[in-house]
């Protein structure tokens, strides 16, 4: 195992010495601090590219045949394809259930998720969705294990439409959190000036796919501080979705957190703001890097590798069968703050899986745009997160960490539903518009989101009914783009 570490971490240092002449965003600067003289990668960020025509023309061409709805009927449209409620009412072990129930569960998960209360929901002409009913159905169908169970197929019905394969394979994510203010006396709620003023708030911490659909979500008091929750996330999700590689902001990692992704055989790709003055590591002395040696300074400790690596892969093991769980890995190889024998074996790895992460980020332009592209994806659906829990300020008022995780919980699976009903419409649209002889090429499409709002109605409107044709399966008709603007010609 040394021997290929050996190996590839050469072959990457001999590369980014070749390129490095040629990279106009990468420069070495020596700097002399104290008397001490310090060679740094200097690296320029790269302009945000503008879409090109053709993907302008193609992203307004889909979006203005998108039908409108209101969010209660996309909710019943999503519910008669995949039966999304009947997997959360079937997976309580409560017999018989009530007429109507599944009614009652969207109205509760539309309830939640924007945060306006039972009552909005309510209407006491309807059993199903009388304010008893709707109160009943929260606290025994819509909680966090129902929710995560019926999102298994979601996921799945979502991962098996054409047009998911245009924007990835599954087989990348991306973690961050978006946060909440909690203005109410709980301890499950932790203060941060910089995000919550002087009041406490938490953060839902989540995994997304790179087809845009969350796959695990975890609420935190506070702020993010440790990257074992995306490790825990990674290993806790249940869906036909398999991450290998995960991509973050640059938060709070570390060598040991490097290592433990590298031998569970993940692929960490945080997007770090001084890549250039990170710590570069090598296993070979004698090996010549050309003017890389003054940043190759570091020398990895390979006897430690090779003494603990009996004990590393007994951990490694431990972790995966979930005998260790991941939020408490650190506990295992450090105390006090200070790593044990183990632990500085896996920083040692952590070394070595960073620097050869550092070399492809700095040396490679498609890495940097790539990391960037999906972390910005990421940061949209916060957007419509945020657009979908509009009431009460925004505000979390839950009093225990339980009633948080379930409306979360709510929060992210309907913006999961609102993520199917874009694809399957934007899909729609696309064969629509191939179909009439317009050049659809495949990076324009690659490009496309379904994290969009603006033609759902998310405020004021919850009428639970649809068009029978729908509930049985059919799309509703997409919009006529010339009609938006009076260019329709017909009488």
């Amino acid at each position: 195992m040394i021997k290929n570490w050996s190996k590839t971490l050469d072959r990457s240092y001999q590369n980014a010495m070749t390129n490095l002449n040629n990279h106009p965003n990468v420069r070495l600067e020596t700097q002399t601090v104290r008397g001490v003289e310090k060679t740094e990668l200097i690296i320029t960020p790269y302009d945000e590219l503008p879409d090109s025509p053709s993907l302008r023309a193609l992203k307004s061409n889909v979006d203005s045949r998108l039908p409108e709805v209101d969010l209660s009927e996309l909710l019943l449209e999503i519910n008669a394809r995949t039966k999304f409620a009947a997997q959360m009412v079937h997976g309580v072990a409560q017999t018989p259930h009530a007429n109507g129930i599944e009614l009652s569960v969207l109205a509760v998960l539309l309830a939640e998720a924007c945060n306006i209360g039972l009552a909005a929901v309510s209407n006491e002409r309807n059993p199903a969705l009388t304010l008893s009913r709707l109160s009943w159905t929260k606290r025994h169908y819509v909680q966090s294990d129902t929710i995560s169970h019926a999102n298994v197929n979601l996921v799945e019905y979502h991962a098996n439409l054409p047009i998911t394969k245009r924007w990835g394979d599954g087989d990348v994510a991306s973690a961050d959190g978006i946060r909440f203010v909690v203005p109410i006396k709980t301890i499950d709620a932790g203060y941060n000036p910089k995000y919550f003023g002087t009041k406490r708030g938490i953060t839902y911490y989540t995994l997304i796919s790179d087809q845009f659909t969350q796959l695990h979500g975890q609420v935190i008091p506070g702020t993010v501080s440790d990257s074992l929750f995306i490790l825990a996330a990674l290993l806790e999700q249940k869906t036909i979705l398999k991450p290998e590689e995960v991509m973050a902001d640059t938060g709070a990692y570390s060598d040991a957190i490097f290592g433990l992704f590298s031998l569970l055989g993940y692929k960490f790709s945080p997007r770090i703001k001084d890549a250039g003055g990170s710590r570069y590591w090598r296993i070979n002395s004698d090996v010549n890097y050309g003017d890389l040696n003054r940043v190759a300074r570091s020398k990895i400790n390979t006897n430690l590798i090779v003494e603990h690596w009996d004990d590393m892969l007994r951990f490694i093991g431990s972790i995966k069968l979930g005998k260790v769980k991941a939020m408490d890995a650190m506990r295992v190889i450090a105390r006090n703050g200070s790593l044990n024998g183990l632990g500085n074996a896996i920083q040692e790895v952590g070394r070595i899986a960073k620097t050869l992460y550092l070399l492809d980020y700095v040396n490679d332009e498609a890495t940097q745009r790539r990391v960037h592209l999906v972390l910005t994806h990421h940061e949209t659906r916060h957007s419509l997160a945020r657009a979908l829990l509009h009431g009460k300020q925004g505000e979390i008022r839950q009093h225990y960490k339980k009633g948080m995780e379930n409306q979360l919980g709510a929060l992210g699976f309907v913006v999961n539903i609102i993520v199917l009903w874009n694809s399957l419409y934007s899909q729609a649209a696309l064969e629509l518009i191939e179909a009439m002889g317009d050049d659809v090429f495949a990076e324009d499409a690659a490009r496309l989101s379904p994290l969009k709002w603006q033609h759902i109605n998310l405020l004021g409107r919850y009428e639970f009914s649809i068009d029978p044709s729908v509930a049985g399966g059919d799309l509703r008709p997409l919009r006529d783009p010339n009609a938006l603007w009076g260019l329709d010609t017909e009488p």
